[in-house]
Order: structure tokens, then C-alpha cells, then sequence
């Protein structure tokens, strides 16, 4: 093996997931070994994770984590060296990950600060005859943990810090400074101040050795104030050391060639049948292009758009299936564009993994119109299922989807629809262009066979990490 990285995390595929950062962070061990680095994912273990303790071996002890006692345990689990870090005054509980029926737990600072400081003195003195040379955290929920390890002192252990949505910033008020085991002496603005109180997203930022973000376009776009969200200026004063690398997708999992009703670029039949069956499903009969929408209904995600821009396009011949959950009055909005036209819109609320496949199957495009979007799976989804892209110029989606334009079109690169500002005339104007092209079989079988063909893996991506690791340890 080329070297060791300790991946902190609190979320992680297949053992709890809420959001994309559970897919990458399962994903990159497997990624990795194939570029000669080995990866061990340490996680809390939630009340659902408890019971794999049983058939793992205990390999460390924590005595005072926080108000209760810890025990790290190791093992492979579905071909994954985890680390489960059981502490059941902070993780045994009902709800999610974040929070309960009543909101989020008010103790979250405590509790994935303790998964920091478990991480960073693991990172120091080894497991079990394994010491990494990397430790690589992940968002806010181990933002502490590059602080811990570089206020210890610790100089040959490197640490990585990857903003997977700079969103969600770990906030917390500044009467728990020591409480959280960090020193007074670097509660400044340069350090771990933050607007009077705490972030244990900054608190990595400016103590990692280097920054990722999970696109190139999101890195340079995070140094704006409309990105940055009040962090731009530590993004910014570290730029040297921030860099972009694109998430990939499990080509495993995500492979038409697998589905029930196979097909591929060189053999699309099967798209046709797949099509036909999702409108058979759903009711719907569409003549023009059938697009979907997988997704969180949220403003960020452009949800908003879609009254504005949905009755022009369904008008014209095309149709739109929405599976997602989110915000009531966008579930509503969502309810009601079905209802206005039952012939050509649906919507399942909720989320259903098996149906999101069967949509990707027999979709002609996926709209994904945010605002803002680090790096973005579905547009990868779609690439891959020849669901041709309409997405929004912003982070990981301007980097993934070549639009259509004259210039593209000539040179044979075209892969999807890119549209800017994010806003409902541009967007409404994709869809037009979607349409037009919709319109010429020739190209839409060309553009269809350019998406498919695109890499969405995790090849260049687990190269570069490996690469980022390598020159870090050097």
C-alpha cells in the first residue's frame, strides 16, 4: 500500500445516509485501494449501528468522551475497514443522525466534537498497529478534528478538510470553548472565532493542512459572498490551499446495462421500453421529452422555478415526473402542477430508491435548476442513464455537463442543456432549447450517446485524492 488515511465522518454508505456526503464517503475506500491507499472510515455508532459491535472487535477506550464513557470498535463490514466509535450518552437515541421529532439535538456540538477528538487521538498514537498518515474529515461533524490534532502538536500526521455543503456550519455559542477541549488562546478572528461564537467548519478550515470542495467550480465559487456563506474570507485567505475534486457515482449500482429493462449507448432499445413503462406507471402520455426531478424540494435546489416554467413546457408536448420530500409549500406547488395537468405531471413525495432507478431508466433529460450545488449526483445520474442534463451554471453541474450550443453541437461534445442566472426566464429558455432539440432525433441520439459516454466514476477523482495524500505526506 502507497499509504493510510483515517476518514471521519457522520454518515456513511450503506451504514447511514442522509444526503450525498454518505455516497462519497463510502465510496472513496473502495476508490482508493484500486490507487495503492488504504482508507479506515471511523463513524459514530448510531442506536441502529449498535448491534455490528457485536461482531467487532473493541480497540479503543475513551474513558471521559464528553460526559460518558467510549469504546472504538473495528472490523469489515460489507468490505469496509470501519471504525464504530459507541458511545451511547451521545449516539444511542431515536430520530436521525442530526436530530429527533423535536428538531436538532441541542447536545450536537458535544457529540460530533467527541467524534473529532476521538479521530484526532486516534490519528496520533494508532489502532491496533494501524496509524494513518492522513486524516481526512468531513464537513462540519469533524470540522474539530484537524483543530485537535494540530493544537496537540502533532506535525507528521497531515490533515485534509472536505466542505461538502458550506451550508451547515457547525455553530456553536462560545460559553462551551472549553467545554469542547479547545484553547482560549485561539478564540480570535484569525482562529476560531466566528460572529462571537464557535464553527467547527472554520475551526477546519483554518487549521487543516489543505482544503478540498467537491468541484472546481464550487472551490472558486465558495471565495464569493453569495457562495461563501460568511466563510468566503477564511476560504479565500487559504486559496493556495483549497482545490476541487469532483465526486463520482458508483458505476456499480448505477448501471443501465443491470436494470430490469437493460440498455446501453451502443444498444438503447431498452430505454424506449423503459420510457413507455414509467408513463404506463404513472398515467401520463407524453409526446415530447419526458424529464423528472429527483430531488429535495428547497429553494437551493430551484424547486421554486418550476410553476413558473412546467405549464409553458408541458404545453409544448413535454412531461415531468417530481419524486422528492422537503419544504410543505413546495410539496404543495408540486401537488398542484400534477393536478393543473394530469396528463403529462406526477409527483410521488417521498423518496423510493427503486423508483428513482425505473426514472433514470426511462427518462429523456432531469431538470436540476439550484441555486447553488457543490457538486451534484443526479446530474451524474442522468449522464449516465442518457437522461440528458438541464442544469443550472453553478458548482459541480457546470463542471460535469458540456451545454448545447452552436459551437458544441459542431464539435460533437454537447452532453445536456446549461443555463444562467438561475432564474425563471433562463430556465424556461432551456427548456425551449431542450424541446428544439428533442425535435431533431439525429441530435438528440448524439447528444444521448455523448452523455453516456461521459466518465462519471470514481477513477480521476480517487487519482487525484491519492495524489493530493501523497504530495501532503511528502
Amino acid at each position: 500500500m502507497t499509504g493510510r488515511v483515517l476518514s471521519v465522518a457522520s454518515e456513511c454508505v450503506p451504514f447511514v445516509k442522509t444526503g450525498g456526503l454518505a455516497d462519497v464517503v463510502g465510496a472513496l475506500p473502495e476508490a482508493l485501494a484500486g490507487v495503492g491507499w488504504e482508507m479506515r472510515v471511523l463513524i459514530p455508532a448510531y442506536r441502529a449501528l449498535r448491534g455490528l459491535c457485536a461482531g467487532m472487535t473493541a480497540v479503543w477506550e475513551e474513558p471521559g468522551l464528553f460526559g460518558g464513557h467510549g469504546t472504538v470498535y473495528a472490523g469489515q463490514v460489507e468490505g469496509m475497514e470501519v471504525l464504530l466509535l459507541d458511545a451511547p450518552h451521545l449516539y444511542d437515541r431515536d430520530g436521525g443522525p442530526y436530530g429527533g421529532p423535536g428538531g436538532d439535538w441541542g447536545d450536537n456540538p458535544q457529540r460530533f466534537a467527541a467524534l473529532s477528538w476521538v479521530a484526532a487521538r486516534i490519528a496520533r498514537e494508532g489502532v491496533a498497529g494501524w496509524r494513518p498518515d492522513v486524516l481526512h474529515a468531513h464537513d462540519w461533524q469533524a470540522g474539530f478534528a484537524p483543530a485537535y490534532l494540530a493544537y496537540s502538536g502533532a506535525r507528521d500526521v497531515k490533515s485534509v478538510m472536505t466542505v461538502h455543503n458550506i451550508a451547515f456550519q457547525g455553530w456553536a455559542p462560545v460559553h462551551l470553548l472549553h467545554d469542547l477541549r479547545l484553547p482560549g488562546e485561539q478564540f480570535y478572528p484569525d482562529g476560531l472565532e466566528y460572529y462571537g461564537g464557535l464553527s467547527s467548519l472554520k475551526a477546519g478550515l483554518v487549521t487543516a493542512d489543505w482544503i478540498t470542495t467537491v468541484s472546481p467550480t464550487y472551490a472558486a465559487e465558495l471565495m464569493r459572498a453569495e457562495f461563501g456563506m460568511g466563510l468566503q474570507g477564511v476560504i479565500a485567505a487559504r486559496a493556495a490551499r483549497v482545490s476541487g475534486i469532483l465526486n463520482g457515482v458508483d458505476t456499480g449500482i448505477w448501471a443501465p446495462e443491470s436494470e430490469p429493462v437493460p440498455f446501453s449507448a451502443a444498444h438503447p432499445a431498452g430505454k424506449a421500453t423503459a420510457r413507455a413503462a414509467l408513463c404506463a406507471e404513472f398515467g401520463i402520455d407524453v409526446p415530447g421529452p419526458l424529464a423528472i426531478v429527483v430531488s429535495r424540494l428547497t429553494d437551493q435546489k430551484g424547486i421554486d422555478l418550476l410553476p413558473q416554467v412546467v405549464p409553458d413546457f408541458v404545453a409544448a408536448g413535454g412531461g415531468l415526473i417530481v419524486l422528492g420530500s422537503g419544504d410543505p409549500g413546495l410539496e404543495g406547488a408540486m401537488r398542484a402542477l400534477a393536478e393543473a395537468h394530469p396528463a403529462r405531471v406526477a409527483v410521488r413525495i417521498g423518496y423510493d430508491e427503486a423508483l428513482s432507478h425505473r426514472l433514470f431508466s426511462g427518462a429523456d433529460a432531469v431538470l436540476v435548476p439550484s441555486r447553488f450545488e457543490p457538486c451534484g449526483l443526479t446530474q451524474m445520474y442522468g449522464l449516465r442513464y442518457g437522461a440528458l442534463p438541464v442544469v443550472a451554471a453553478t458548482g459541480g453541474l457546470a463542471d460535469t455537463v458540456i451545454g448545447v450550443s452552436p459551437a458544441t453541437l459542431t464539435a460533437g461534445v454537447a452532453t445536456g442543456v446549461v443555463f444562467h442566472p438561475t432564474d425563471a426566464l433562463a430556465f424556461g429558455q432551456a427548456l425551449t432549447k431542450l424541446l428544439q432539440v428533442y425535435s431533431q432525433p439525429q441530435q438528440w441520439a448524439r447528444l444521448r450517446a455523448n452523455a453516456m459516454a461521459h466518465p462519471v466514476g470514481w477513477e480521476t477523482s480517487a487519482a487525484a485524492y491519492a495524489d493530493l495524500y501523497a504530495r501532503l505526506r511528502a
